[in-house]
């Protein structure tokens, strides 16, 4: 008896450690910067369609983003500004298609895939402040 209650005990342990660092983390910094001023940029693409769509939903968004700012200009070296500010209008721009696709697509399917992989997208940057 005292070995299966070493091995459930051991087997708890293994389920209370905690989770591996987010991929971010395991990162080069500039794979880390160019996270970042993605996700800021999504998460602006995300805002403005909440504001004519889901007014409430923006506040939470808006703060995500803050966070995730905060987050990039700690990682950004003082040289990198314009470089930054470029992946950002990217990924915005990127996100905000998806996001027109999704609204004003006459094709359901098409619509839902979009809605779906925007969502999902911002869900990514969401949860790494989340952990």
């Amino acid at each position: 008896m005292g070995i299966v209650r070493t091995l459930t005990f051991s087997a708890l342990l293994g389920l209370l450690a905690p989770a591996p660092p987010a991929p971010a983390f395991q990162a080069t910094p500039d794979q880390q910067l160019r996270f970042f001023a993605t996700c800021a940029g999504r998460l602006s693409a995300q805002m403005e369609h909440q504001w004519m769509f889901d007014g409430a939903a923006s506040e939470i968004t808006m703060a995500h983003r803050d966070s995730v700012i905060d987050i990039l200009e700690a990682l950004m070296p003082p040289d990198r500004g314009r470089d930054v500010l470029a992946m950002r209008i990217e990924a915005k721009m990127a996100h905000a298609a998806l996001l027109t696709r999704a609204t004003f697509n006459e094709d359901t399917e098409d619509a839902a895939w979009a809605m779906s992989t925007a969502l999902r997208l911002a869900a990514d940057c969401e949860a790494l402040l989340l952990s």
